[in-house]
């Protein structure tokens, strides 16, 4: 692809993180997580010019590259055209936030659109689970969703007004190594565990009770302890429990825990505070507001004639 070659259209799209999962496991020998959508960002802008099915991409984006390429071959039009990946996100690397799911649901959608070809939820979810084990973030809401065959994505319904407050103790996690390990011992053995877990959090999203969510969500994370164990987890519970959080919740594949709050200014502050006091290797905390997930696209110029 060449500067010289005419610009045919151009279309972003952003998809939300998430902060790990309420749930994630395994039930009826079914695995399955429950997403915690937040409002940061990943947005993909895509620019399609003519050629012969070229795509560039940011070097450290092969798994976004791979989606454009995805999409072009299910939208038909894979050697018609060149198209150019430009990325930009707040979501850090290897923490276990779906960084990598934002970006390839932002790509899907930002190049379809441009195409005037949407694609629905369930086409975006079947693409990004061609590259990896995937969030279900591209459906609306809170949604129940198997994140390794997409054998159903189950609406639970809208989030409360509630935010988490995110502990990094640093450290990452390889998402493909780590869905290469099989954990079915560990699953099968806390699937009670996991059934009310889940029967909580859904109960708590249909009343819009916080704190069903939070003792659902905190169990899980229990739970989660003997596949991939976070030091700091039990600290962090009781200093939930001590300023009258939720509970909490923890990317079950990557390294961070969150405490589940009101949406209130003063105990976020206060949890923030004394998390710095309390909690030994602590790198960084921000906080978010939990939201419903959904890709949506933000621009478009031109249209392609396909």
């Amino acid at each position: 692809m060449t500067d010289t070659q005419t610009t045919l259209a151009t279309s972003s799209a952003v998809a939300p993180g998430t902060y790990g999962e309420l749930a994630q496991g395994m039930l009826d020998g079914v695995t399955f997580l429950l997403t915690c959508p937040i409002d940061l960002y990943a947005t993909a802008t895509v620019e399609w010019r003519e050629g012969d099915g070229k795509i560039s991409a940011p070097s450290a984006s092969s798994k976004a590259a791979l989606a454009l390429q995805y999409t072009l071959e299910f939208l038909g039009i894979g050697d018609r055209l060149d198209a150019k990946l430009y990325l930009k996100s707040p979501l850090p690397r290897g923490k276990g936030m779906a960084s990598s799911t934002a970006d390839v649901a932002a790509t899907v959608v930002a190049t379809a659109i441009a195409a005037g070809r949407p694609v629905s939820d369930d086409v975006i979810a079947e693409i990004a689970l061609r590259i990896e084990p995937s969030d279900g973030l591209m459906y609306s809401g809170i949604t129940r969703f198997d994140h390794r065959l997409g054998s159903y994505a189950q609406k639970l319904g809208d989030p409360p007004p509630m935010r988490v407050v995110i502990l990094d103790f640093g450290g990452t996690v390889d998402t493909l190594q780590f869905n290469n390990v099989d954990v079915s011992a560990s699953l099968i053995s806390s699937e009670e565990v996991l059934r009310e877990a889940v029967e909580l959090i859904s109960q708590g999203i249909q009343e819009s009770d916080v704190e069903k969510i939070g003792r659902g969500s905190t169990m899980s994370a229990r739970a989660n302890q003997a596949i991939l164990y976070k030091p700091q987890l039990e600290n962090a519970i009781a200093l939930a429990s001590e300023i009258g959080a939720a509970g909490v919740n923890v990317a079950h594949s990557g390294t961070v825990i969150g405490m589940l709050v009101e949406d209130d200014d003063m105990q976020v502050r206060r949890a923030a505070s004394l998390a710095w006091e309390r909690l030994a290797g602590l790198k960084s905390v921000r906080c978010q507001r939990v939201i419903g997930g959904g890709v949506t696209a933000i621009a478009k110029r031109e249209g392609l004639r396909i």
